[in-house]
């Protein structure tokens, strides 16, 4: 066991014994086999025949009228049940008064000479961006200057508008891409905006609603992969989007120019999967283009990468599977996520590399510069519970945070010669013990990085790197907003089905005698990782009433490197179910909480994993949120954007892979005889990313099968539910409401 004390009062950790073993439970494969068949069940697993077993295909229909009549209902006697209790006013006013804060850290970014930030709070929920200069945010009471108001554009425009970003072009970053979602979309508008003049630009870049993937070339040309219309130039008219409704064209777009009248630079296919090609253009710290590159998706994870040489793109031998986080000069900084040669030496996944760009290209002849031996081109290996969790590209050197047993720690990489011509040195940089190490933005004109800590119990700290030194000056903290002192945080690790150890933390009371209310958060895929974060809300509305709180890190995610994702991915997904059981198992093993008291929470990819939680194991849980999530994975790829997802689970249009789906998808394997435990299901009508769809058939079906159950949808907000703070508030206080009525009353 690892102890972390994660209080303002005792930063400690204390090493201990191992976990206890689980029991191994019998698989949940054979569990189904025995009880035959579950009554919606498909009589054959072809995409008609899955069709033809679904009774709720109507609720598919994002706005048809069927499907709103259900939202109505359900939202009647979801709020009815929830914001009816005695504690959801409590809630709501505590979420709110921490999510809209006016002591939180500002978030910043560098913005030409100064520092940008987009704030939210109870006055200006739609929010504002705004500047600032770094002197003056180093003070407590830094003097902002509002470059848009969200709100008033959107009262102006009579649009819904939420803030999804800005891109500025270095090094002045005055002339910056704004990118506005109407409801909380993924797809946005993009309009050039002036910081000198502090208007949109007259004549400038705009860009229609779309999900679109823009880079800055230079001041009057963008590089743009979007929805270009028709594919005249195919000759058959097809769409310039994938099946996921991504784009797979590149186009470079001069000022004055209609998209029509872009140039083609690059093309992938329309089959192509992944979340569609982007253009990525890599200054150095003057602003002049190191290098322009184009990454063509062929699924969710590989993707072939290709470098724009005077005027056509040459494809670069990487591995498919690979993270590219910026350029040095002439070479390329990157991780491999699967095994690759270089040099006739085999490079292990998830190492951190150097490499010269000339020495990756394919000029199609079979031709390839040869390295010498004094190029040394791996900057670091991790061990076998470490990774590599986030990176920075500065001038002459590297910052990277290495995740170590799901621990933060931070690390400043040198060469002993310029552009990496002789061996990489290591410096640690001192951070807190137990903690996270986030990396935000990076300058390469100023040499800094913004670097933020924070555990379970410890509020994050904002600090500034500058990366010539070795250590960090504290600009911000944030004052605690719940009473951490009563609580202890513990790592502790499970055995799973196949005897892998599997990490997990406990937050919980420090003198906790017996078991207690207990949330079990997974989330297990696409290499995300979860370490020790500060989640006021929960603290607030959670810990202080004497709750649990528990993170697991089970397999699918990124704690471990590559492998670690790799272990669950497709036919190997039950793994990740299996580790969030055992960890469950392991919590009543040891007395932390009892099936009674533990509930699940988990959203997106952790509403699959907390959905098939709740149909394998029903006796182990007694409540379940499972917010914005993926269910039916027999037609997930028929509801946009699914079938970008294709790498992660599996396609299941494909007979083999239809059959090692089936085995778990949530949706067909209900059953109206077990006793499941009352869920809450809860999504959102402008949701572009996981469809609305699943959430409401399975509530529905749930209901047919006279499941108790509740079922929220709000109507704007989108994926994020970064929209407006007030609301989220109200989503918070319904999550904790629920919660506490089935593990706490």
């Amino acid at each position: 066991m690892r102890h972390l004390i994660l209080s303002a009062a005792i930063p400690a950790l204390l090493l201990g014994a191992c976990a206890t073993t689980a029991p191994v439970a019998e698989a949940p494969a054979q569990q189904a086999a025995q009880r035959g068949p579950a009554p919606h069940f498909p009589a054959d697993l072809s995409p008609a025949g899955v069709a033809a077993a679904d009774d709720h295909l109507a609720l598919e229909q994002v706005d048809g009228a069927e499907a709103m009549a259900f939202v109505a209902e359900s939202n009647r006697k979801a709020l009815a049940a929830l914001e009816g209790d005695r504690r959801y006013e409590t809630f709501r006013q505590q979420a709110q008064a921490i999510l809209t804060a006016t002591d939180r850290i500002p978030s910043p970014s560098f913005l030409g000479d100064g520092v940008g930030n987009f704030w939210q709070d109870a006055a200006n929920p739609k929010g504002v961006w705004r500047r600032t200069t770094l002197a003056s945010y180093r003070t407590e009471t830094p003097q902002w200057e509002t470059l848009i108001d969200v709100g008033a554009l959107a009262r102006a425009e009579g649009k819904d508008w939420v803030w999804k970003g800005v891109s500025c072009l270095a090094p002045d970053e005055t002339r910056c891409l704004v990118n506005l979602s109407d409801g909380g979309k993924d797809a946005v508008v993009v309009r050039e905006f002036d910081t000198t003049t502090k208007r949109f630009v007259d004549g400038g870049f705009v860009l229609p609603e779309g999900k679109h993937r823009i880079s800055w070339l230079d001041r009057d040309t963008l590089l743009i992969a979007t929805d270009f219309g028709p594919d005249i130039g195919s000759g058959n008219g097809r769409p310039t989007l994938t099946e996921s409704g991504y784009p797979y064209i590149v186009k470079s777009l001069k000022r004055g120019q209609t998209l029509a009248q872009a140039t083609e630079v690059y093309r992938g296919e329309q089959g192509d999967g992944g979340y569609g090609v982007s253009p990525a253009v890599y200054r150095d710290k003057d602003g002049n283009v190191e290098a322009v590159l184009f990454r063509r998706p062929l699924d969710t994870f590989r993707a072939e990468t290709w470098r724009w040489v005077d005027g056509r793109a040459v494809k670069l031998n990487l591995p498919e599977r690979v993270s590219i986080f910026g350029t040095q000069g002439n070479r390329l900084i990157f991780s491999n996520d699967q095994e690759f040669t270089w040099q006739e030496e085999p490079v292990s996944p998830g190492s951190l590399l150097s490499v010269p760009l000339a020495f990756l290209e394919d000029h199609g002849d079979g031709s390839m510069p040869v390295a010498t031996n004094h190029l040394k081109n791996v900057i670091f290996t991790p061990g076998e519970r470490q990774s590599i969790d986030s990176v920075r590209v500065m001038s002459d050197s590297i910052l990277a945070v290495v995740s170590d047993n799901v621990v933060g720690t931070l690390k400043r990489f040198d060469s002993s010669a310029p552009r990496g011509h002789a061996a990489w040195r290591a410096t640690d940089i001192a951070v807190p013990a137990n903690s996270s190490v986030g990396l935000g933005d990076s300058s390469k004109s100023r040499g800094e990085v913004f670097v933020s800590t924070q555990g379970f119990l410890t509020p994050a700290t904002l600090n500034l790197a500058s990366v010539p030194g070795a250590s960090l000056t504290e600009l911000k903290t944030t004052p605690a907003k719940f009473d951490a002192s009563t609580h202890v945080v513990e790592q502790f690790e499970a055995v799973s089905t196949d005897g892998t150890r599997i990490p997990y933390f406990v937050t919980r009371p420090r003198d906790q005698q017996g078991s207690a209310a207990t949330i079990l958060f997974g989330y297990g895929g696409f290499q995300a990782s979860f370490p020790p974060i500060y989640r006021p809300e929960m603290g607030k509305l959670w810990l202080e009433n004497g709750g649990v709180f528990v993170s697991a890190n089970i397999r699918g995610g990124g704690e471990f490197g590559p492998a670690w994702h790799q272990a669950a991915l497709r036919e190997n997904r039950q793994r990740s179910f299996d580790d969030f059981a055992a960890v469950a198992r392991d919590l009543q093993t040891r007395g932390i909480t009892t099936p009674k008291q533990l509930g699940i929470y988990g959203r997106s990819n952790g509403g699959v994993l907390t959905s098939v939680s709740i149909t394998q194991h029903p006796e182990l849980f007694n409540a379940a949120v499972i917010e914005s999530p993926l269910v039916d994975m027999l037609r997930y790829q028929e509801l946009p954007a699914g079938a970008s997802w294709i790498g992660e689970y599996g396609d299941p249009r494909i007979p083999g892979d239809a059959e090692f789906i089936a085995r778990y998808s949530a949706y067909q394997q209900l059953r109206p005889d077990v006793d499941y435990p009352r869920v809450y299901l809860t999504t959102n009508t402008r949701d572009d990313r996981v469809h609305p769809g699943h959430a409401r058939k399975f509530a529905a079906r749930l209901g047919d099968m006279g499941h108790d159950h509740l079922y929220f949808e709000d109507t704007a907000g989108g994926h994020s539910n970064d929209a407006d703070p007030v609301a989220n508030a109200r989503r918070w206080a319904r999550h904790y409401v629920y919660l506490s009525q089935q593990l706490m009353d």
